[in-house]
């Protein structure tokens, strides 16, 4: 029997966004509306969008998106969401910025069958030879210098996942410290795009399962 979904605001009018590409094709070429996630028991109820919806809330004017992971079914649902667009893009390798880009890029290794390359922010113990950059300032403020360990190979692609994406200055850093590792930046994976043109132009390509306008008004 197919899980109901958790209680909260279900748009039926959203739904999973992005389109599974051939591995030959252009990683950049314009992106078409895609189907409904599958679950692993086959059921089609809610595509990875409406169930992170169920479960997002605005708190004091702040997005509150860990709930959607505390709730297995949904968190399954949002990985499977992230992962799907690029199970034939030739990923080999995925990268995540600490914290929520851990958790998620982690989970979306996972479903990939790839391993997990992981951004630290200055300050965090992170031995070995590594790659520094430093990133415009983001959302609220704050420059990061970002350190990825020099362990890519030439022949590997390279996928960002993260939660939400403002500016896109950690991703335009993460872009960079993959191609100082001499690895091809395939694009970047998120829940929420809330990106100008420009800039999801430059990351080569960017899939969601929200736009921030999804998410309704926070002071409403």
């Amino acid at each position: 029997m197919c899980p109901v979904a958790p209680p909260g605001r279900i748009r039926p009018d959203v739904g999973q966004r992005a389109e599974t590409i051939p591995s030959n094709s252009d990683l950049s070429a314009p992106q078409a509306d895609g189907p409904a996630i599958v679950g692993h028991d086959g059921c089609m109820d809610l595509s990875a969008g409406d169930a992170f919806l169920g479960l997002f809330r605005w708190q004091d004017g702040h997005a509150d998106v860990w709930r959607a992971f505390e709730h297995g079914p949904t968190f399954a649902s949002v990985v499977d969401g992230l992962a799907e667009p690029w199970v034939t893009a030739g990923i080999t390798r995925v990268v995540g910025v600490e914290s929520r880009g851990f958790l998620l890029g982690g989970a979306v290794a996972l479903r990939l069958g790839v391993g997990f390359q992981a951004v630290r922010k200055a300050g965090a113990l992170f031995p070995g030879r590594k790659l520094t950059v430093a990133a415009a300032q983001d959302y609220r403020g704050n420059a990061h210098e970002l350190a990825m360990q020099d362990t890519l190979a030439d022949a590997d692609v390279v996928l960002m996942v993260d939660d939400w994406a403002e500016r896109g200055s950690q991703a335009a850093a993460v872009r960079q410290l993959v191609e100082l590792g001499g690895a091809r930046f395939a694009g970047l994976s998120l829940i929420v795009d809330q990106l100008n043109a420009d800039t999801r132009r430059s990351l080569v390509r960017v899939t969601a399962l929200l736009s921030a306008a999804d998410l309704g008004d926070p002071d409403a």
